[in-house]
């Protein structure tokens, strides 16, 4: 419990700081997750029991000393897409098989951490995340349109949702999309001019206002109704084993894109404050946090980036942030549930669309797109996959377009042609670059990968390419191993191939800077015995002398 030794070395004057971020904290978690609760497909309530025990759990459990463990925009977004068709025979149960959903992630999170799989938040890139998010971020959009308008919208992926909206245009009840849209002008207002104040709490109380003053639940404006004070008992959730696969799959799914999303904006905060983080002690945390979420009936929760940020630029030096606005929202929910009947649901779908508008990362798609196209590209897909087949899929698009772009890195990485900078400085770079010139009858290589089976016989390839493109022919080839890792079985019998190859014509082939694996599996394969233990040297410069004196022997 990294938590336990944080309150040892706790050092008094963070006290005063810590306490009034953790209520700037609250004014914004508070409506936060709430809306998020109607994303989720939850009573509103859910959202603030879902704000309050994961944010302790994780302030116990957790490395990170900024990270706010809330509801989150893209596990909420999958678990009404899992247990929306599950429960479509008797709706309610929604809550129980959601709930069974959000500890069955906790189970999961905690193995995986154990395991240590917190390696995982290193597959997903940035680009392949950043496009899965905008997808989420243009779904939340799209599925909160017809809270906004006042009318009933069948959510079917983001264009079939768009197209239904706009169908029901004329049915629009104005009161509420005035509502709605007035709400959602002032939070970008807040946003843009002073985003330190709670725009969303700001924007709670005015529709509370509102709606109470204009006694608008009576001329059709949707509120959400009475909300229940206290905790509830703490309950396991009823399940049908036929659910149990799907969910499982569903908690997989889920695992990986918050674990990956937390982890990005854990690292992001704590780069800031230097000081370091552990990925496999974060992924036991933040199972712990979605058991609490579960046994006080709410549903999975992530790192909130927005949060954690008010957290951060408000002064916060500690999780103890998170416990202080965690009692603040328990205090909430103990004495001032009342007011919030009167909530109106558009005032959520505002919220909702406003913090989708943040999600939505145009600024690093531009990035991407001049710095590497094709995974501005990737990116484009991953958008699209969300959008058109659904949330769930989509995270089973972003994994394989990860696993396709990792293979197709390591399949065919880089290589390069060396010269020598001078004879003298024992310097050598690519031919080309920083004044490298070619060694007469020495062709000296680098490959800057391990070379193992689905990649040897690209390396193969590329050495008779570089050879034949070599005049005149070389009388050595010295492969400089510096940059290659790892060896395998397939890549070793390669590198004996093109040895033997090379010996029918003449060449000699010789290695240089052989380490770890690459090294150990040469000499137990035996390659390294037919090389000869004189073409294989500690250091270029020791190959290429080796060259030049057999050379000049000649």
């Amino acid at each position: 419990m990294p938590g336990l030794r944080v309150i040892r070395t706790y050092h008094h004057e963070w006290l005063q700081s810590d306490l009034l971020a953790g209520i700037s904290l609250a004014a914004v978690a508070l409506p936060i997750g709430i809306a998020y609760a109607e994303l989720a497909g939850f009573p509103a309530v859910a959202g603030i029991y879902a704000s309050i025990l994961p944010a302790v759990a994780y302030a116990l459990f957790g490395s990170s000393r900024q990270l706010v463990v809330n509801p989150d925009a893209a596990a909420c977004a999958i678990v009404a897409a899992t247990v929306g068709p599950l429960v479509a025979s008797d709706p309610s149960r929604y809550v129980d098989v959601a709930v069974t959903l959000t500890f069955v992630t906790g189970l999961l999170c905690i193995a995986g951490g154990l395991a240590g799989l917190g390696v995982i938040a290193d597959f997903l890139s940035r680009p392949i995340l950043t496009g899965y998010l905008n997808g989420i971020a243009l779904s939340i959009i799209a599925g909160q349109l017809g809270t906004l308008m006042g009318v009933q919208v069948p959510k079917g992926g983001f264009f079939r949702t768009i197209v239904e909206a706009f169908s029901r245009l004329g049915d629009t009840h104005h009161l509420t999309i005035a509502v709605g849209l007035g709400l959602f002008v002032l939070l970008r207002i807040f946003k843009h001019f002073w985003p330190r104040l709670p725009g969303p709490l700001i924007g709670v109380v005015f529709g509370i206002v509102l709606v109470y003053a204009m006694g608008l639940e009576g001329k059709g404006v949707a509120v959400v109704g009475q909300v229940p004070a206290g905790f509830p008992m703490p309950t396991l959730p009823k399940f049908k084993l036929a659910e149990l696969r799907p969910l499982v799959e569903s908690a997989t799914g889920i695992m990986l894109v918050s674990f990956c999303s937390m982890m990005t904006t854990a690292r992001g905060f704590a780069n800031k404050n230097k000081y370091p983080i552990d990925a496999n002690q974060d992924m036991i945390a933040l199972g712990f946090s979605d058991l609490a979420s579960g046994l006080s009936r709410g549903f999975v929760v992530s790192g909130a980036d927005s949060r954690t940020a008010v957290a951060d630029s408000s002064g916060g030096k500690t999780q103890l942030t998170s416990v202080v606005a965690a009692i603040a929202m328990a205090l909430v929910l103990f004495f001032l549930t009342s007011p919030l009947a009167l909530l109106p649901k558009a005032a959520l779908a505002a919220i909702l669309i406003s913090s989708a508008f943040g999600l939505f990362d145009v600024a690093s798609l531009r990035r991407y797109l001049r710095v590497s196209p094709a995974e501005f590209w990737l990116s484009i897909v991953a958008m699209l996959g969300v959008m058109t087949v659904g949330v769930l899929h989509g995270v089973l698009i972003a994994v394989a377009l990860t696993l396709l772009r990792l293979i197709a890195l390591a399949s065919r990485p880089r290589d390069a042609v060396l010269g020598e900078v001078d004879e003298q400085s024992g310097i050598y770079g690519q031919i080309g670059e920083d004044g490298s010139t070619p060694i007469p009858g020495l062709l000296l290589f680098r490959f800057e990968s391990a070379i193992v089976f689905f990649n040897a016989d690209h390396f193969k390839e590329r050495v008779r390419t570089v050879l034949n493109q070599a005049h005149p022919r070389p009388r050595w080839f010295l492969f400089s191993a510096e940059s290659t890792p790892g060896l395998d079985i397939t890549g070793s019998e390669t590198l004996e191939e093109l040895r033997a190859e090379l010996e029918e014509q003449g060449i000699v082939f010789a290695i240089a800077k052989p380490r770890g694996r690459f090294e150990a599996m040469l000499k137990l394969t035996g390659v390294a015995d037919k090389i000869g233990p004189e073409r294989i040297f500690s250091t270029v410069r020791a190959g290429v002398a080796a060259f030049r004196a057999d050379h000049e022997g000649r």
